[in-house]
């Protein structure tokens, strides 16, 4: 693998958009669950502040790894889903998920 700027490394950009602990949680969830509203995600990922969970969840949208599918209009209500490039990150996530029953170390 060569060195290379962080600006033009795939690794560094690739972490700009799914490179933090709620992110890649959030990833998990949509990966196991295929569709999840908003108060399902808070409900999994506990200690999530609403506020984190919205901006990631628009950050993963921007990014087009997330697309937001509305079940009700009245009143407006979504859930999430993977987008077809979103589920790309699947076998990252399941390697994780791996290394970490294999390695991790449990948290109290």
């Amino acid at each position: 693998m060569q060195k290379m700027p962080l600006t033009h490394c795939p690794i560094a950009l690739a972490l700009n958009v799914v490179g933090d602990r709620w992110t890649l949680l959030i990833l998990r969830d949509l990966l196991v669950e295929k569709a999840c509203r908003f108060q399902e995600l808070q409900d999994s990922l506990t200690g999530i502040a609403a506020n984190t969970l919205s901006a990631r969840l628009k950050s993963l949208e921007k990014h087009g790894i997330v697309e937001r599918r509305f079940y009700s209009d009245h009143p407006p209500r979504a859930e999430y889903v993977l987008s077809e490039k979103g589920k790309k990150l699947g076998p990252i996530v399941r390697e994780l998920y791996k290394f970490g029953a294999e390695f991790g170390v449990p948290t109290k």
